[in-house]
């Protein structure tokens, strides 16, 4: 049986390689993770618009290359993904560099340094592919005519790295203009403060990362210790695993936030787009939200409003990319069959407190049962065959004592109770929902204290007069029941005056 030789056109294959997806601000967070590798701590990117001549560069003080590791660094597949790395490395397939670069550029620099050593410097030009007739793959020597000047950071540096990138058809397109470059600079540092905030935060943070001059500044997606999250969880490891933890969150609701936090915490995808797991590695973020293909009933969950709040940090190891099928892009995760049963019940129990969080616009009070001081809720959700419906709770004490004391009228009154739990407008509250892109306000939400004093005095008389509860009890009641739960300095004020 014969064997035939089959390389891969050179022209075709690097320009196949150019559609593999990445986005500007990806791009730029692959070519980073390179000088991170390289041990760099400080590591400059700046993008200089110029028309057509724009250009992007990276400049690290990593430890650098000589001729041989940069000429290694440049080929394509020059790492066998199967081979074992080094705990902090960040990389894996060995095509970041050029195909992260080649996605936006045409021309691709890379010069280096070691310490001690000469500057040395190579370029790939997709423009000038196929026409080198002694090679097929020409790796040329040396910067670009005219291009020299860019890499001059490197002449004041021991050591270190500069990534050139030029002809940028990716991304000075037709139309393209200097304002859509200054927006586009806004994008990437919004997904680098993302992307990099574990190596950003902190007093000694282990990168100090800039764009165009100015410092980049860490994106806390959990807000960390805020008094108003619901949920905080301790760092959980994964069975049946290694170096596999999780760290469950639900954030703050809106009502508990300044405007300001609210805008932030948001992220760059704003809030339901970021919701779920974030997924690290070497506290690299690789994937910032989604549920992992996680679900019910064979179903995934959806990306929804109600679940918003929740957001799960996941580390893993790089020696588990094969298992988690972690793509070229670094932008996918799938977990192993293993472990999905554990990340569904964390995923499932932080799900439900955000859901609750939202709910109740962040005012949570504790699940049925657990409080016997608190009055029963008004309204009743029932789940049957049938469907969902809602129901006024026939037994909360308002009602029931306006029932005892209905006479005649309570007929009446009970064909009034359910006209309006057959007359919700659900498909008009989900709608506003959808729309305002938060729960309708409820639970006296920004009424002042004389409408919520009115029916509270009406619970209180309810409770003494019909309940037999002393005024003490009926305060203490009263302070545990929504929605008077968040008005405690009026059920204070309640005395045996307001029952006479």
């Amino acid at each position: 049986m014969g064997v035939r030789n089959a390389p891969p056109h050179a022209g075709s294959m690097l320009e196949s390689l150019r559609g593999l997806g990445y986005a500007p601000p990806t791009a730029l967070a692959d070519l980073i993770d390179n000088s991170i590798a390289a041990d760099a701590r400080d590591v400059a990117v700046h993008l200089e618009w110029a028309g057509p001549e724009s250009w992007i560069k990276i400049v690290d003080d990593g430890g650098g290359m000589d001729d041989a590791a940069l000429e290694a660094g440049m080929r394509l597949g020059a790492r066998d993904p199967r081979s074992e790395r080094a705990a902090t490395d960040l990389g894996r397939f060995g095509l970041g560099l050029k195909t992260a670069s080649f996605s936006q550029a045409r021309r691709l620099t890379v010069a280096s340094r070691k310490e001690g050593g000469p500057v040395v410097c190579l370029r790939w030009d997709l423009d000038l592919i196929g026409q080198e007739p002694a090679a097929e793959w020409p790796l040329f020597e040396g910067p670009a005519p005219g291009s020299e000047h860019l890499l001059a950071p490197l002449d004041q540096m021991a050591h270190g790295t500069v990534v050139l990138l030029e002809k940028l058809d990716r991304i000075v397109t037709d139309g393209f203009a200097a304002t859509n470059m200054i927006e586009l600079v806004d994008h990437i540092e919004g997904h680098l403060a993302m992307t990099f905030h574990r190596l950003l935060d902190g007093q000694l943070p282990m990168l100090r990362l800039s764009l165009n001059g100015r410092g980049v500044k860490p994106w806390d997606p959990y807000l960390i210790g805020h008094p108003g999250k619901a949920l905080e969880s301790p760092e959980y490891r994964i069975l049946h695993t290694t170096g596999v933890t999780v760290q469950c969150n639900v954030l703050p609701h809106r009502d508990m936030l300044k405007p300001t936090e609210h805008e932030a915490a948001a992220g760059p995808g704003g809030w339901t787009q970021q919701e779920g797991f974030y997924v690290y590695r070497n506290k690299r973020l690789l994937l910032a939200g989604g549920w992992l293909g996680l679900g019910d009933g064979g179903k995934p969950w959806p990306r929804d409003e109600a679940h918003r709040l929740a957001r799960i940090r996941l580390d893993i190891p790089n020696s588990a990319d094969a298992d988690w099928k972690i793509n070229v892009l670094k932008s996918t995760a799938s977990p192993p069959v293993r472990l999905r049963s554990q990340l569904h019940r964390l995923a499932t129990e932080t799900r439900v407190s955000a859901r609750r969080v939202f709910a109740h616009r962040g005012h949570v009070t504790p699940a049925s049962g657990i409080n016997s001081n608190a009055g029963v809720e008004t309204w009743q959700v029932r789940r049957s065959a049938q469907g969902t419906s809602y129901r006024i709770a026939r037994d909360h004490d308002l009602v029931a004592s306006l029932l005892d004391r209905a006479g005649s009228l309570k007929p009446d009154i009970l064909a009034l109770l359910r006209l309006i739990e057959e007359t919700v407008p659900v498909q008009r509250i989900w709608l506003d929902t959808a729309e305002d892109k938060e729960t309708p306000r409820t639970g006296f939400a920004g009424a002042a204290d004389n409408e919520v004093r009115e029916t509270l005095l009406s619970m209180f008389e309810a409770l003494v007069t019909f309940r037999g509860l002393s005024p003490t009890e009926a305060r203490e009641r009263l302070g545990r029941t929504p929605p008077f739960d968040r008005h405690p300095d009026l059920v204070a004020a309640l005395g045996v005056k307001d029952t006479q």
